[in-house]
C-alpha cells in the first residue's frame, strides 16, 4: 500500500465490506439531511401560519369568514386544520339539531362530538408533523455502530495483512488502521447532525402541540357558549 493517507485514497483502497459500510452511511446521511430540510420547512411554515391564523381568529373576524379564507391562506396547516374540523362539526351538529328539534341545540352530544373532532384532528396533525422523526433517531443511534463495524472489519484486514507480510513497522500498519478509522468518522458524521436535528424538532413539536392543545381547549370554551342547554 502506498504512503498516501488522504481520505479519498483510503476509501478507494478499502475492502469491499468497508466501502459498502461507507456507502450505506453516506446514504443514511443524505436521507437524514433530506428529512431535516423537509421538517425545517414544514415547522417554519406551520409556525408562521399559526401566528397569522391566531391573529385573524382572535382579531374579531366572523368564524365563517375565517373558515372561508383557510384554503387560500393556510393550505394544509396544522392549527387551521384543527379549527376546520371543530367548526365544521359544530355547524353539522347545528344543522342536524335545528332540523330535528326546531332550532334548539342540546349540550351533551354537540360538545362531545366537537371535542372528538378536535381531538382527532389534533392527533392527525401531530402524526403528520412527527412523521420521519423516528428515522432521524434511528440514524443517530445506529450510525456509530455501523461505522464501528466497518472499523472492526478494516482492522481485522489490517492485522491479516501484517501477518501475511510479517511487517510491523508503522509505515506498514498506519494505512490499514487509518482506512478502518474512516468508517468510524463517517458514522459520527452521519449520527451527530441526525441526533441534533431530532432533539431540536422534538422540542419544537412539543411546543407546537401545546399551542394546538391550548387553542383546542379555548375553541371548545367559545363553542360551549353558543350551545344551549
Amino acid at each position: 500500500m502506498s504512503g498516501d493517507l488522504s481520505i479519498l485514497t483510503l476509501i478507494l483502497n478499502a475492502s469491499i465490506v468497508v466501502q459498502g459500510v461507507l456507502v450505506l452511511l453516506l446514504l443514511l446521511s443524505l436521507m437524514s439531511w433530506a428529512v431535516v430540510f423537509n421538517k425545517w420547512r414544514l415547522y417554519s411554515r406551520n409556525r408562521r401560519d399559526a401566528e397569522a391564523f391566531s391573529a385573524a381568529f382572535w382579531g374579531g373576524k366572523d368564524m365563517d369568514t375565517v373558515l372561508a379564507g383557510i384554503p387560500q391562506r393556510y393550505p394544509n396547516s396544522a392549527l387551521p386544520n384543527i379549527f376546520q374540523a371543530g367548526y365544521r362539526e359544530f355547524m353539522r351538529h347545528k344543522r342536524d339539531t335545528s332540523a330535528e328539534k326546531g332550532g334548539k341545540i342540546t349540550a351533551g352530544g354537540g360538545l362531545e362530538g366537537i371535542r372528538r373532532a378536535l381531538d382527532a384532528a389534533l392527533s392527525r396533525e401531530l402524526e403528520r408533523m412527527a412523521r420521519h422523526l423516528s428515522f432521524l433517531a434511528t440514524v443517530g443511534s445506529t450510525s456509530p455502530f455501523i461505522g464501528l463495524f466497518g472499523t472492526v472489519w478494516g482492522i481485522m484486514n489490517a492485522f491479516q495483512n501484517i501477518a501475511l507480510t510479517k511487517n510491523t513497522s508503522l509505515a506498514a500498519v498506519a494505512p490499514g488502521i487509518a482506512e478502518a478509522l474512516v468508517a468510524t468518522a463517517f458514522g459520527l458524521v452521519a449520527a451527530i447532525p441526525a441526533v441534533v436535528a431530532y432533539n431540536k424538532f422534538t422540542s419544537d413539536l412539543k411546543r407546537m402541540a401545546a399551542n394546538m392543545e391550548q387553542f383546542s381547549s379555548e375553541f371548545q370554551n367559545i363553542i360551549s357558549r353558543h350551545i344551549k342547554s
